[in-house]
C-alpha cells in the first residue's frame, strides 16, 4: 500500500451515482501532475488530500494511482488556498474575494474562517451581509466534511453528502445512524444497494425484519416508478430475494405480512385478472379506490344544461367562427357539454383541437367557468394557443405548494363548473387523484389525449383504464381531415398505429415533411444526425439547430442515445472549453438544457426546456433561461438539468417540435415498441426523420403487448357505477 499527499488541481471525471472520479493532482514526491482515480466523490481544486492505493499502469491513459482509502486536509500553500476559496464551494467568494482574503491574512485565512470569521470585515467590500452568507457556507461546509467521513468510515459514496446534508442538515449523521434504509426515500440516486451496503456496514442483521421489509417497499417503489400500480406476489417475492442476495422466499413472504399488519401495504385478490395476492403500497391502493369512487360520483351527479340549449350554442358558435363541424364533431362537442364526465381520444389530423375549442367557447358562451390544463408546461401552452383561452399545468391549477400539497383539495375545491385536461394519456396515478379531490361534484371533467400514445411516466395508465371500462361516455375519433391527410407525418402516424411500415413522402424537400432513412451502421446513424441537425435541415429547411430541431431517442446509453449523442451535439453547436463538468455532463453557455425533475419552488417542471445564460462563481449560481423566464439554479441543484440536444421519447411527451429527428435501431430492442415509435413521430409539426434498420422498425411495429402495467382501475370503475 502506497501513501500520497497530493493537491488538487482539476476534476476530469465524475459519476454522481457512485461517487467514482478521475482527478489531476500534484504531489511534491512526484513530478508534474498524477491521475488518481477512485470513489472519491467530489474534489475541489485547492484541497489537500492524504491518500492510500496502488501504482497502476492503464493501456491507455498511463500510470495512475488507484485510491483505495483518503481522507480530505485543508490545503496548505497560498496557491492552493486561492484556488480551494475560488472553486465555488463557499458562496459569496469567488475569484476576486479569494484573491483579496489570501492578499490580507495568507495562509491564516482558514484559520480565521473556523476562528474568527469577523475579522473578514477588514477586507475592503466584505460587508457583514455577505459576511453573513460565508459564515453559513462554510459551516455547512466543515459539518458536510464530517458527513463525509462518516459515510467513508461506512464505505458509502462521499458524493451524496451534498445532497444528505441539505435533506437532514446537521442532524445527518444521526439520522443515517438511526436508520440507514430511510435515504432510499429523501436522497435522490440512493438505492437500496446502497443503503443496505451501509445498514450491513453499520452491524444490521442481513435477516433483521427492518432490512427484508425495506426491501419490499423499494422494490415496490420501483415498480411503481415503471408504471405498476401494484405487483403480483408471486413475481414479486423473486424480485426482493434478488435485492436481498437470494434470501428465502417463505422469510420474505412473512416480512410482506408484516408490512401489511403495519398497513405499509394492502393484499388484494383480483379474480377478475385472476391474479391471487395483489401487492399494493397502501398509497396507491387508496388512491385507485379513490380515483373510481370519485369518477363514479362525478359522472353521476346531475348535469344541470338541457341538450336544447347547448344545441343552440353550438350552431351560434359555428356561425360566429364561421365553421362547421362534421357530423362526428358535433356529436362530441354535444356529449361532452351534456355529461358531467367525458373522453374525447383520437390520432393526429382527427379535429381533437377543433373540438376542445368549440367546447371551450360553447361552454364559456353558456356562462360556466372553465379551467384548462395539461400535465406540462409546452402542452398547456399549446391548449392555450389552440383554444384562445387560458391554459395551465394541472400543478399550477391545483397550486402546488413546496410542503408537498395543493391548496386545492378536497377542503378547498377549485371555482370551476368545467375542467377540460389535454394530453391525458400523460395522466398518471397520483395527479388524478389530486385532480379528483379539487374538483366540485358540480365540475364536468372533460378529458382529451391520444390513447395510443406512450402512458404517464408514473404510476397507472388511467386514460386506457378509464376507455377499456366502457363507464365513462366517450368519442373515439377516427376520421382523417382532408388536409391531414396532405400531411406524411400524420399519415404515417396512423399507419404505425397499424402496425404498418412507414413511407417517405413524395415531395422533394423542401416540401416533403416526412422521410425514413434505412441505416444498419450505428457509426452511420451518429453521422447522419449529427449532418441533419447542424447543416442539412438548417440549409434547405431554414430551422435553427439550437430551437427548433430535436432527436429523440428510445435510450439514453449506447451509440445513438442520449448521453453520446448529446456530447456530439454540444461540440460542433457550442463548442468551448468553459464548462461546468458534473458526471459524464459537461455544461456551457448557450447549452440548451432540460428540468428532468418537478421543482415546485422554481415552478419549473419535468419536461421543460431552457437554455444556459450564464454562471457566477461568486454566487454558484447558474442562470436558465425557460422560454422569456430566468431561473436561477445553485451549482449543487444542476444535477435537475440534462443537456437537450437529444432526449428520450418518454420526456418528450406533452411537447411539439419543428423537426424531430428520431433513431429506431436494434441496439435499442428493450424499448422499441410501437407506442414509443408513434409518440415519438407525432412529437413533429413540420418535419420527422426516422433512421434506422428495417429490421428494428418491424421490432417496434409490432410490439404491442410490452410494457404490460399491473393497474386495476378498470374493474373499479365497472364496479364503482355497477
Amino acid at each position: 500500500m502506497n501513501l500520497l499527499k497530493a493537491e488538487v488541481t482539476s476534476m476530469v471525471y465524475l459519476n454522481e451515482e457512485n461517487g467514482y472520479a478521475v482527478a489531476r493532482v500534484t504531489s511534491s514526491r512526484e513530478p508534474g501532475q498524477i491521475t488518481v482515480c477512485g470513489t472519491l466523490g467530489k474534489l475541489i481544486p485547492g484541497e489537500l488530500l492524504a491518500l492510500k492505493g496502488e501504482w497502476k499502469e492503464h493501456p491507455k491513459y498511463g500510470r495512475q494511482f488507484i485510491v483505495s482509502e483518503f481522507e480530505q486536509l485543508f490545503p496548505a500553500s497560498v496557491n492552493g488556498i486561492k484556488r480551494y476559496l475560488s472553486s465555488g464551494m463557499i458562496r459569496g467568494v469567488g475569484p476576486v474575494m479569494a484573491d483579496k482574503m489570501v492578499r490580507s491574512f495568507g495562509k491564516k485565512v482558514l484559520d480565521i474562517l473556523e476562528e474568527d470569521p469577523d475579522k473578514l470585515l477588514e477586507i475592503d467590500g466584505l460587508g457583514p451581509k455577505k459576511l453573513e452568507k460565508i459564515k453559513k457556507s462554510w459551516k455547512s461546509q466543515r459539518e458536510i466534511r464530517n458527513l463525509m467521513l462518516f459515510l467513508q468510515t461506512h464505505q458509502i459514496p462521499t458524493t451524496f453528502a451534498g445532497r444528505i446534508y441539505k435533506k437532514y442538515g446537521s442532524e445527518s449523521v444521526s439520522r443515517i445512524s438511526e436508520n440507514p434504509y430511510e435515504l432510499i426515500y429523501d436522497i435522490r440516486g440512493v438505492g437500496f444497494k446502497t443503503a443496505d451496503r451501509m445498514a450491513l456496514n453499520m452491524g444490521v442483521p442481513p435477516d433483521s425484519p427492518q432490512r427484508l421489509q425495506a426491501a419490499a417497499v423499494f422494490i415496490l417503489f420501483q415498480l411503481s416508478e415503471k408504471g405498476h400500480v401494484f405487483y403480483p406476489s408471486r413475481e414479486l417475492i423473486p424480485k426482493i430475494s434478488e435485492a436481498l442476495g437470494d434470501m428465502d422466499h417463505m422469510v420474505i413472504e412473512n416480512a410482506i405480512n408484516a408490512l401489511e399488519e403495519r398497513k405499509k401495504v394492502v393484499i388484494e385478490d383480483l379474480p377478475e385478472q385472476d391474479i391471487s395476492r395483489a401487492v399494493y403500497l397502501s398509497l396507491f391502493y387508496r388512491m385507485e379506490v379513490e380515483t373510481a369512487q370519485r369518477l363514479c360520483s362525478l359522472t353521476t351527479h346531475p348535469s344541470g344544461l338541457s341538450e336544447k340549449k347547448i344545441r343552440t350554442r353550438i350552431a351560434e358558435q359555428e356561425n360566429k367562427d364561421r365553421i362547421t363541424l362534421t357530423p362526428e364533431q358535433k356529436q362530441a362537442v354535444l356529449e361532452a357539454c351534456l355529461n358531467k364526465a367525458y373522453v374525447i381520444t383520437g390520432g393526429p389530423g382527427t379535429g381533437k383541437t377543433t373540438i376542445t375549442r368549440m367546447i371551450v367557447r360553447a361552454l364559456s358562451g353558456l356562462g360556466l367557468k372553465v379551467k384548462l390544463a395539461a400535465p406540462t408546461g409546452r402542452a398547456a401552452k399549446r391548449l392555450s394557443q389552440a383554444t384562445g383561452a387560458e391554459a395551465v399545468t394541472i400543478h399550477r391549477l391545483l397550486k402546488y405548494n413546496p410542503s408537498g400539497g395543493f391548496d386545492h383539495n378536497e377542503e378547498n375545491k377549485l371555482k370551476a363548473d368545467a375542467a377540460i385536461i389535454d394530453e391525458a394519456s400523460m395522466l398518471d396515478a397520483q395527479l388524478t387523484t389530486q385532480l379528483l379531490r379539487a374538483l366540485p361534484v358540480t365540475c364536468r371533467l372533460i378529458l382529451v389525449g391520444d390513447v395510443n400514445q406512450l402512458p404517464a411516466v408514473g404510476a397507472g395508465n388511467v386514460l386506457t383504464d378509464i376507455l377499456s371500462s366502457e363507464t365513462l361516455p366517450k368519442a373515439i375519433l377516427t376520421s382523417i381531415f382532408r388536409q391531414a391527410k396532405e400531411s406524411s407525418i400524420i399519415v404515417n402516424a396512423h399507419r404505425i398505429n397499424m402496425g404498418k411500415f412507414p413511407v417517405s413522402s413524395s415531395m422533394p424537400a423542401p416540401l416533403a415533411d416526412f422521410f425514413w432513412v434505412q441505416q444498419e451502421n450505428l457509426d452511420k446513424i451518429q453521422e447522419l444526425i449529427t449532418y441533419m441537425v447542424c447543416e442539412r435541415i438548417p440549409g434547405v429547411y431554414g430551422l435553427d439547430p439550437m430551437k427548433d430541431i430535436q432527436v429523440l431517442t428510445p435510450m439514453h446509453k449506447g451509440d445513438v442515445g442520449t448521453q453520446e449523442l448529446n456530447r456530439v451535439l454540444q461540440d460542433k453547436l457550442n463548442p468551448g472549453p468553459d464548462a461546468v463538468v458534473r458526471g459524464y455532463r459537461s455544461f456551457r453557455v448557450g447549452d440548451r438544457v432540460l428540468q428532468i425533475r418537478n421543482n415546485y419552488e422554481k415552478e419549473v417542471f419535468n419536461g421543460d426546456l431552457g437554455w444556459i445564460q450564464g454562471f457566477d462563481s461568486e454566487e454558484s449560481e447558474m442562470e436558465v433561461d425557460f422560454e422569456g423566464r430566468k431561473v436561477k439554479y445553485d451549482l449543487d441543484e444542476i444535477d435537475e438539468l440534462t443537456l437537450a440536444y437529444a432526449i428520450s421519447v418518454h420526456k418528450s411527451q406533452g411537447s411539439e417540435y419543428p423537426a424531430v429527428i428520431m433513431p429506431v435501431v436494434t441496439q435499442h430492442y428493450m424499448l422499441l415498441q410501437r407506442n414509443l415509435i408513434y409518440t415519438g413521430l407525432t412529437r413533429a409539426r413540420q418535419l420527422a426523420i426516422i433512421i434506422g434498420s428495417k429490421k428494428a422498425m418491424g421490432i417496434g411495429i409490432r410490439n404491442i403487448g410490452a410494457g404490460r402495467r399491473f393497474t386495476h382501475l378498470r374493474y373499479r370503475l365497472q364496479r364503482a357505477f355497477n
